[in-house]
């Protein structure tokens, strides 16, 4: 086994730890209003006049990412276990999420969408390469018995950041294509023309200076790993270790369980934040301030989540807060399936179809809000303790290249996911039937979590 760079954990500052939680606060935009809420809708409803491909294309976007991000997250982690120092990898993906959401101001209707889908996925790559390495830094900032409360205290700055985003937008830079105004009745800053998609293209500018901005207290004041190998050492040394973990994941059965389980229910959890925005586009016709309340609304909602789980994950462990919360997510994401213009429930329960006026005007559409509140009352715990429950199981010499597999595991099979949902939508031309695919996942997961123990395995030293 090759020598680890360190054993001994470090201890943070107050304002150290605060660096690193505000990570999450600069990264979560980019999910929030590019991804899910303002321009993967955009991308759908109005890039093309074809919403049915286009959701295919979107869908295509995410499993080409994930891919790559499942190939490369375990192998990047073991190297960076070696080499030491987590914040030059950081910043060096910074450049490249930057660079290609800046770009996204070019995806003009009726241009090419092979480039934004391009963009978007070396953005999303870089995303998810600085978040592994930002999570392998966790276990050596606090005990592990803090480990889920700042996780879940990360994640809820996170929504928080990302609602501040999405409020702006709507209040500020995105208009009702009808009136040419925002939502509080003004005309759009900057002179944007939402005719030209303009108010949902400058989400990636500004999820770029959002991220820009507020990784700097991370990179200032939050304590890295020791300097380990040479940079060319550290990529043979990293890549043996690599081996090493597998082989040792024969040996660490519950661990093993644990990330095969999270395999699953990640996979339904990333659909559901990749799609659920575009479903709702594709179904009612949400226009970006539709798409942005609707946003804002999960968010708050998922704040409020992200608190109380905060709490439970203290008192009753990571694995009961992630049950718990996978038990809602299936219950709404079943809702959300199961409604549609008219009805819910699969049609077991008829609604009125009158348009009442304003946002969220019929009866479905407010039923659908709802089952949207409890996906955002359980995604984000069912994220934050998944990472604590991690955390607690690994030794802090371990992390990087544990919490690369565990990057691995959350996306080695989320291409199924998301290839699931192309192939049923473009088989039978209905993106409902599409997005059930996703129960199968979480539900899975559901299933092999409650059999898997907790903490996963004692860290081995």
């Amino acid at each position: 086994m090759v020598a680890r760079v360190e054993d001994v954990p470090t201890t943070a500052s107050r304002r150290g730890i605060w660096g690193w939680m505000l990570f999450d606060w600069a990264a979560q935009p980019f999910f929030t209003v590019v991804t899910t809420f303002i321009f993967g809708p955009y991308f759908v409803a109005r890039l093309t006049d074809d919403p049915v491909s286009a959701q295919a294309a979107w869908s295509n976007m995410a499993t080409i990412s994930s891919i790559i991000i499942a190939v490369f997250s375990p192998i990047l982690g073991s190297i960076a276990d070696q080499s030491g120092p987590r914040k030059p990898w950081i910043a060096a993906f910074a450049v490249v999420k930057i660079t290609c959401l800046a770009a996204l101001w070019f995806a003009e209707p009726g241009s090419p969408i092979i480039w934004p889908m391009i963009f978007m996925i070396l953005a999303s790559i870089a995303a998810e390469f600085s978040t592994v390495f930002n999570d392998s830094m966790m276990p050596r900032l606090v005990s592990k018995d803090e480990v889920g409360r700042i996780s879940n205290v990360a994640w809820g700055l996170g929504y928080l950041g990302g609602m501040i985003v999405l409020i702006a937008v709507v209040t500020l830079l995105a208009a009702n294509p009808d009136t040419g105004r925002t939502l509080i009745g003004i005309p759009p800053l900057f002179g944007l023309d939402p005719a030209r998609g303009e108010d949902a293209r400058i989400t990636g500018p500004l999820a770029a200076v959002w991220f820009f901005l507020f990784i700097l207290p991370m990179f200032f004041f939050t304590p890295d790993a020791k300097q380990g190998l040479p940079l060319a050492r550290a990529v043979r040394s990293g890549l043996s270790e690599l081996k090493g973990t597998l082989d040792e994941l024969r040996q660490r059965s519950g661990i093993t369980r644990f990330l095969i389980a999270r395999m699953f229910y990640q996979d339904g959890v990333n659909g559901v934040l990749i799609l659920g925005g575009a479903f709702a586009a594709g179904m009612f016709g949400w226009a970006t301030i539709e798409i942005g309340i609707f946003g804002i609304l999960i968010n708050v909602v998922a704040i409020f989540g992200c608190i109380v789980a905060g709490a439970l994950d203290r008192r009753m462990g990571s694995k009961t807060v992630v049950v718990i919360s996978l038990v809602i997510l299936v219950a709404a994401t079943l809702g959300i399936v199961s409604t549609g213009p008219g009805y819910t429930f699969f049609g077991l329960w008829q609604l009125p179809g009158a348009d009442a006026g304003g946002l969220f005007g019929t009866a479905a559409e407010k039923a659908y809000v709802v089952f949207g509140l409890l996906i955002g009352l359980s995604f984000g715990p069912v994220q934050a303790s998944s990472r604590s429950y991690l955390a607690r199981s690994v030794a802090l010499d371990e992390a990087g290249r544990y919490f690369g597999i565990y990057a691995l595991s959350g996306r080695a099979t989320s291409f199924l996911a998301t290839l699931a949902f192309s192939a049923v939508t473009y088989a039978t031309d209905s993106a409902r039937l599409g997005m059930s695919t996703l129960l199968v996942f979480l539900v899975g997961g559901l299933l092999l979590l409650l059999a898997t123990p907790y903490p996963a395995d004692r860290p081995a030293r």
